[in-house]
C-alpha cells in the first residue's frame, strides 16, 4: 500500500473541528457508524470507523466523507496497467484519545512516519493513504493536533474500486490502532 504524510498548520490551513455541528459521537456507540450517510455509500467505511472508535482503540474520529476524485494518477496508487479505470476516495479526521499525546507536532510527525512505514509493508496495490497533520479544535479552541487521512483506491469499475477501498480501510484501521497504541513501557 502506498502511503505518505505532510504537515498543514498555520495560516489558511484547514483545521480539524472535533465538535462540528454535524458531529456524531462514535466513542460511546461505535456501531452508529453504520447510520452515517457516508457509510451508506461505502459500507466498508462503517467497519473502519467502528474499529477506530472501539473502546480499546487509541484514537477516535470526528468527521469523514466519501467522494469520487476529479482525477487520479494510477502510478501514485501503485496500480497495475489497465486496472485503474475508476477511483473512489474518502477522508477521516483522526484524534488521539490521550489528551496530551498529540500536543506536539514533532511527536505526531514521528508517529505518522512510522504509520506510513507500516502501511507500505501491506501487500496491497491500487490504493494509497495520505496523512495530513493539522491543528485541531477540541473543547477549548485550537489546543491539539490531529490527522486527516485521505485514502484512495482504484479498480476496473466502481465495485472493484470499492473492494480495494474496503481492503485499504481495513489495513489502515489495523495499522493506526497498532501504531498509536500506548507504549506499555510508559
Amino acid at each position: 500500500m502506498e502511503a505518505d504524510w505532510e504537515i498543514e498548520i498555520g495560516g489558511d490551513a484547514p483545521l480539524i473541528n472535533a465538535r462540528w455541528s454535524g458531529f456524531v459521537d462514535l466513542l460511546g456507540e461505535p456501531e452508529r457508524a453504520r447510520e452515517l450517510a457516508e457509510s451508506q455509500r461505502l459500507p466498508a467505511l462503517a467497519d473502519a470507523l467502528m474499529r477506530l472508535n472501539a473502546p480499546n482503540s487509541p484514537v477516535w474520529t470526528s468527521k469523514c466523507d466519501v467522494f469520487v476524485p476529479d482525477h487520479f494518477d494510477s502510478d501514485e496508487l501503485d496500480a497495475p496497467g489497465g486496472v485503474a479505470v475508476r477511483a473512489l476516495a474518502c477522508y477521516v479526521d483522526l484524534l488521539s484519545r490521550e489528551e496530551r499525546r498529540w500536543n506536539s507536532v514533532e511527536a505526531l510527525v514521528t508517529e505518522c512516519r512510522r504509520l506510513c512505514d507500516r502501511l507500505r509493508r501491506v501487500p496491497l496495490r491500487s490504493c494509497r493513504a495520505d496523512l495530513v497533520i493539522r491543528s485541531a479544535m477540541l473543547e477549548r479552541g485550537v489546543d491539539a493536533f490531529g490527522v486527516t487521512v485521505y485514502i484512495a483506491a482504484a479498480g476496473r469499475d466502481e465495485p472493484s474500486a470499492a473492494n480495494t477501498m474496503a481492503e485499504a480501510l481495513a489495513a489502515f484501521a489495523d495499522a493506526a490502532r497498532a501504531q498509536f497504541a500506548p507504549d506499555p513501557a510508559s
